[in-house]
């Protein structure tokens, strides 16, 4: 996946630098993670807050909750539960 969207000019990237590489994962890369049991492969915009053996912590950067944490899969696009996400 390279971009969210279609670039609105020929030639344009996408305005954000995502790592995909679950082996070089470190705190403060932006992470394109997935609720996939409710919302299937539908890309969402993460912060790593911290990185562990088998699970990413992953700040959604909502400005209204700036505080909130979710467990993710340590994976190329962590997967986030229903749980986690919604509630």
């Amino acid at each position: 996946m390279q971009s969210f969207a279609m670039p609105s000019a020929p030639g344009e990237a996408c305005p954000f630098q995502f790592n995909f590489d679950a082996a070089t994962f470190k705190p403060g890369d932006m992470v394109s993670y997935r609720v996939s049991e409710r919302f299937g492969d539908m890309p969402f915009l993460g912060t790593l807050l911290s990185v562990e053996a088998d699970h990413v912590v992953i700040s959604p950067n909502d400005p209204a909750d700036p505080d909130r944490r979710m467990r993710g899969t340590r994976a190329s696009r962590p997967d986030v539960s229903a749980k986690e996400a919604l509630e």
